[in-house]
Parts: structure tokens; sequence; C-alpha cells
């Protein structure tokens, strides 16, 4: 019985956020699912991450990224802009058990502040993705 110090939340304390598997680390080609006309993004760096030494950052549902417009118009590319990563591949395991899986990796361009760049988001979007950020929710025309 050690008597060291508490790791990590104090006792009684639980957060609602569940955990959800890292998948896309930086360098990563994301599709656009807003009307920006943007295409293609590629993660370069993942906000608010800290992680081991040499080891890549990756960016899960719901996370913000910044990235680079890859395929688009010429006035969007070589910039580097905020997205909300909106549905991943790999399964996301809900707390009630179910496991949900994407057809394709995708992200919206959104500001700072956590505007919306374009005004409409094609295909689903993550729960976990609308819950952190409710401009994207409100922009959804599925919620999954």
């Amino acid at each position: 019985m050690s008597q060291g110090r508490s790791r990590g939340k104090a006792k009684g304390v639980q957060e609602f956020r569940p955990y959800v598997t890292r998948v896309l680390p930086v360098g990563a080609r994301i599709n656009c699912a807003d009307n920006t006309g943007a295409k293609i993004l590629e993660i370069v760096m993942v906000q608010k991450l800290k992680t081991r030494s040499s080891r890549l950052p990756a960016a899960a549902v719901g996370d913000f990224v910044n990235v680079v417009v890859k395929k688009g118009p010429a006035e969007l590319r070589k910039q580097v802009y905020g997205a909300v990563v909106i549905r991943q591949k790999y399964p996301v395991r809900r707390l009630n058990g179910v496991r949900v899986i994407f057809e394709d990796n995708a992200g919206v361009l959104v500001t700072p502040e956590g505007e919306i760049k374009g005004t409409d988001i094609k295909g689903p979007v993550a729960a976990e993705a609308s819950e952190k950020w409710p401009r994207v929710a409100s922009l959804a025309s599925m919620v999954v």
C-alpha cells in the first residue's frame, strides 16, 4: 500500500468525454466535407495535444487541427487553415457499446473561434464532433 501522490484527476470528478482512438497523424490527407471549394486537406499540426517524444501527433473525431489545402482553388492552396475532424474510418466506440465506422476521413475548415468557413456540410457528422463544436452541429445535415 503506497501512500504516494494521486495521479490524474481528483477522486469523484468524472470527465464525460469518452476516449476516441487517435488515428490521423500529421501528414494524413483527409477529404474536405464543406462547400468552400477545397477537396483534399493535409494535417500539419494537432492543436492542444501533448504526446511522447518522437511520436507523431495524431487527431481523432472532434479535434481541432491545422491543415493545408492540397487540392482545390488556387486562392485556398498553400495556406494554413484551421479545421475540425468530423469523420474517421477507424471505429469510434460509444459509451453504450456501439461502434460507429465512417466511409472516409473528413474535416471542415473553421476559424479559430469555431465559425465554419463554408455554408454546408456534405455527409454525416460524428456526434463526438457535434458535441464539441455547436456550429458544426447546426450546419450538419445528419449527426450519427
